[in-house]
């Protein structure tokens, strides 16, 4: 049984109020948790000094692995765009595990992440969420599928418009999503007779709310739409980016629909995020949204991603939200919010160590354990993250 005992740590465990003590971590799980824990003989200590100790960071919108990055075009396998259509396209396909941003990822204390396919068909295809460190995709794999990808707004117009084929409009987009799930209903239940369809299989998982529908939409018509469309075919949805909801606060905040805002750092490269600003998040989760903040890596270096959250924290955002956007509500997004998050007993062993305050941006993650073990440490002399050797159990 191995046992890590980080002691005199300042624990910010998210759900519940912050402490000065010892986190057990056992077996890939915290074991226990709080002031007055004992250390196990048996254990292997590490002593915080006072340090802050809190649960992995979790960015629920990347392309990692997928596009590295200064690589474009024909070098990127983000986007399938031959077809309007690819629901049956699968991230988990084509996500490299050594593309260095996994070692980013560690670098900013980011110990899971939701790998999305891109926003250049009105349906892109289908999510998955990852640990940040491992060799082997399928066993760094947590939720599969986790959501399905679909674009509304200016980049399915502008790649099926170049090709003077529907959809070029707003108009057209929302026909072919709505032409998609009438498809995908029509073959749920007839798929014995008919043959199984990657592409209608994965619509039928949105129809049965097995997954969510992981809607790109910056505009607050797109928004809209985005809405119309999930209340007409009754499926859960995730809105991703929403530059301009908190226009449509209110109605988003009534219908309890979660909000992955970002990437807060970009220029307003298109038309459609005039309405950027690094005030939105504080908006939003003043108007009762729940909000996560999101890099879309590499669009924001995922290194970033609690930079973010500071900066909105500046711009009206409460801490306690600030560090929620980055733990535990993206973990109910992604449906793992019963494995991480927060510290808690029984949950996995996904736990960073801080300098201080991770808010602070002159704060660096010292070390990260995934399932209990070390991954990432600071070397100090050499000023430069450590990962560990992916394939070390193969020595």
């Amino acid at each position: 049984m191995s046992t890590t005992a980080i002691i005199n740590a300042h624990v910010v465990p998210i759900e519940g109020t912050p402490f000065d003590g010892t986190v057990l971590l056992r077996d890939g799980k915290i074991a226990e948790l709080g002031p007055d824990v004992e250390t196990p003989a048996d254990a292997h200590v590490v002593d915080a000094a006072g340090k802050w100790l809190l649960p992995g960071f979790i960015d629920a919108h990347v392309h990692l692995g997928m596009h590295p990055e200064g690589e474009v075009g024909s070098t990127s396998d983000v986007n399938e765009m031959t077809d309007p259509v690819t629901a049956g396209v699968r991230a988990i396909d084509a996500v490299d595990p050594y593309d260095p941003g996994f070692d980013e990822a560690l670098a900013g204390g980011i110990t899971t992440v939701n790998v999305n396919p891109g926003s250049g068909n009105p349906i892109g295809g289908l999510a998955v969420a990852i640990h940040t460190f491992g060799h082997y995709i399928d066993d760094m794999v947590l939720r599969f599928p986790s959501g399905l990808k679909s674009a509304l707004g200016e980049n399915p117009k502008r790649v099926y418009g170049d090709k003077k084929q529907t959809p070029s409009t707003r108009l057209g987009t929302a026909m072919v999503i709505r032409k998609a799930f009438m498809d995908a209903q029509n073959y749920m239940g007839k798929a014995d007779e008919n043959g199984r369809d990657p592409k209608l299989e994965a619509l039928a998982m949105v129809l049965r709310r097995e997954i969510p529908w992981r809607q790109h939409a910056h505009r607050a018509d797109d928004i809209a739409t985005a809405i119309r469309i999930a209340e007409e075919f009754g499926y859960e949805l995730v809105l991703d980016h929403g530059t301009e909801a908190h226009l449509l606060a209110d109605v988003i905040a009534e219908k309890n629909i979660p909000v992955l805002i970002g990437p807060l750092f970009t220029t307003k490269s298109k038309v459609e995020l005039r309405g950027r600003s690094i005030a939105n998040p504080g908006k939003l989760a003043a108007a009762g949204v729940e909000i996560s903040i999101i890099t879309d890596h590499p669009v924001i270096p995922i290194n970033f991603l609690v930079h973010q959250a500071t900066l909105a924290i500046k711009e009206g955002l409460d801490p306690e939200t600030a560090l929620r956007s980055i733990t535990i509500n993206p973990a109910r997004v992604l449906g793992l919010a019963d494995r991480m998050g927060s510290l808690e007993v029984g949950k996995d062993a996904d736990v960073v160590l801080w300098s201080g305050d991770p808010l602070d941006v002159m704060q660096r993650a010292l070390n990260v354990w995934i399932g209990g073990r070390e991954v990432f440490h600071y070397d100090d002399e050499a000023r430069a993250g450590v990962v560990a050797d992916r394939n070390a159990h193969l020595s």
